[in-house]
């Protein structure tokens, strides 16, 4: 029983999966890139299951290649990368790890907030080129995040842990999703609204859409012209959510004051986006989930998920229609 490992799992953690009888585990030996796609699809052609991730492209080519295949297991709460319909068909089952790691990416998305709101890199920036010489009245003075008013799209999980913490802050919470959520308006005086009018009052717009053909760029060109120009957009949702060229012009321009990044619509991105010459763009690699704590939780599941695929069981976090 073959059980292919996409990234470099600390062997402790595998455990469960080493004790199942007639396991073989084949990992690929690095954690910092993935696994070559060529490669991918030649071991997925023995494998009857998959510990995978948001790297990984489990298309049509890919899967139609696994014929054993019982179920994949991704280390993620999205599973775009992933060709449902012909995993479907196959009658592969498709286990994620939405709720782990809600709280960890609301601590980042509210740092990037804060961040950027205080002009954090600047200043770190300013200290490395040996240029901080005098205590200045307005020298980086940014906007104060206290009391001001957030617009968060998409009243998830983990947008209602940072309309929590946004209400620490005596933040005015508005949300725009595509239903209500009587939750947030209930424990933190969140206001629903449309997407237009969010984006016109909102200090903060902060994106926490799921990555989808609805959602695909559903912030452009005429979003941010719509925003104030002393606002600033926070996405930790995923990359393909923002025109990335429509925000690099709106924030060259000073249409809108800067950016909180987390996720790109092409991970990795390189040294030479377009997005980083800016200074008023604090860009990060996609870590919102980035705790210990909450990495272990979410490799624990992938493996349960695993566990219950190849022995008949309900996994714990099924894809639906998967």
């Amino acid at each position: 029983m073959k059980i292919l490992v996409t990234r470099k799992i600390p062997a402790a953690l595998l455990k469960p999966l080493n004790e199942l009888p007639n396991a073989e585990i084949v990992m690929f030996e690095k954690e910092d890139e993935p696994m070559p796609y060529e490669r991918l699809v030649e071991e997925l052609k023995t494998a009857d299951a998959v510990f995978s991730n948001l790297s990984d492209k489990l298309d049509k080519h890919a899967l139609e290649q696994a014929h054993n295949l019982k179920v994949i297991s991704t280390l993620a709460v999205g599973f775009d990368n992933i060709d449902l319909e012909v995993a479907k068909a196959k009658g592969i089952k498709i286990g994620h790890t939405p709720y782990v790691l809600t709280e960890a990416t609301a601590d980042l998305t509210f740092a990037l907030l804060l961040a950027v709101a205080r002009n954090l890199p600047q200043g770190q920036q300013m200290i490395k080129n040996d240029q901080w010489k005098s205590w200045s009245p307005f020298g980086l003075t940014g906007k104060q995040v206290y009391g001001s008013k957030i617009g968060i799209i998409g009243m998830g999980r983990i947008g209602l842990s940072v309309a929590r913490r946004a209400k620490g802050f005596s933040m005015a919470v508005f949300y725009h999703n595509r239903n209500r959520h009587e939750e947030a308006e209930k424990e933190v005086g969140a206001t629903y609204c449309q997407l237009d009018e969010l984006l016109e009052q909102s200090d903060f717009v902060v994106l926490l859409a799921p990555g989808s053909k609805s959602t695909y760029r559903m912030l452009g060109k005429e979003q941010f012209k719509k925003m104030k120009n002393t606002a600033y957009l926070i996405n930790s949702s995923r990359g393909t959510n923002v025109d990335e060229q429509a925000l690099y012009e709106a924030l060259k321009s000073g249409e809108i004051k800067g950016a909180g990044l987390d996720v790109f619509e092409k991970e990795p991105i390189s040294a030479e986006h377009p997005l980083l010459e800016l200074d008023n763009v604090l860009a990060i690699p996609h870590i919102g989930s980035a705790s210990v704590e909450t990495r272990e939780e979410m490799v624990q599941v992938t493996i349960t998920n695993i566990i219950n695929g190849l022995t008949n069981k309900e996994l714990v976090y099924e894809v639906p229609n998967s």
